[in-house]
């Protein structure tokens, strides 16, 4: 990463509302945007419209990829795809419940720092941290000084940026839930990630 002294300031935002070929049970499948979260993002990105928004990154994943085209449109800037910004995988889980047992204990480990416990054919807690700060690096890389839009994904999100960060404690997204188009404003410099702002919830539904 650059040693230059003026940070980035990185808009993480949750795509927007999305449906799934299977949405009853777990999936790493890209959904993509319904009609609601097409009008999520055009309210969020109008609503940066005061902030001189450089560029829209997102994730690989579809629903996020189309929550980027549609910010981008209304904001008058680029898009484009980061790798690391995706949600983590739910390897061979796919096809279980939600609260399956086995990948909830995943998750329990995790908060507990024991980072190394992999989920069934995907990722360990401590691959996930290092892809999404790399990501999140090379996007504040190109953009000193600058602000931009970044659509991530409500659960990497809600792991990884509290711990990623110096000021704030790694449980805090279990106190304040991510819905639907919501953004976590943090600031990247070459050596620090400071989270400025975090919205969210009380109540879980919403993730």
């Amino acid at each position: 990463m650059s040693d230059l002294q003026c940070a980035a300031t990185v808009l993480v935002a949750r795509h927007g509302d999305a449906d799934y070929p299977h949405p009853k049970v777990l999936s790493d499948d890209g959904g993509w945007l319904t009609d609601k979260g097409r009008d999520q993002v055009r309210e969020l990105a109008e609503s940066l419209s005061g902030r001189k928004v450089a560029a829209v990154y997102t994730s690989g994943l579809q629903r996020a990829v189309e929550s980027g085209v549609v910010a981008a449109e209304v904001l008058a800037v680029a898009t484009r795809v980061v790798p690391g910004l995706e949600e983590f995988s739910v390897g061979a889980l796919a096809g279980r419940e939600h609260d399956d047992p086995e990948l909830l204990g995943v998750f329990e480990a995790w908060k507990a720092g024991h980072l190394g416990t992999f989920i069934p054919g995907g990722e360990d807690g401590q691959s996930v941290l290092d892809r999404y700060r790399s990501a999140l690096e090379e996007i504040a890389d190109l953009h000193r000084g600058e602000t931009v839009l970044a659509f991530s994904h409500g659960g990497v999100m809600s792991f990884a940026l509290p711990r990623m960060s110096r000021n704030v404690r790694s449980d805090l997204a279990g106190l304040h839930f991510l819905p639907t188009c919501a953004v976590a404003e943090i600031s990247v410099d070459a050596d620090d990630v400071v989270v400025r702002s975090w919205p969210g919830s009380a109540d879980r539904s919403v993730v």
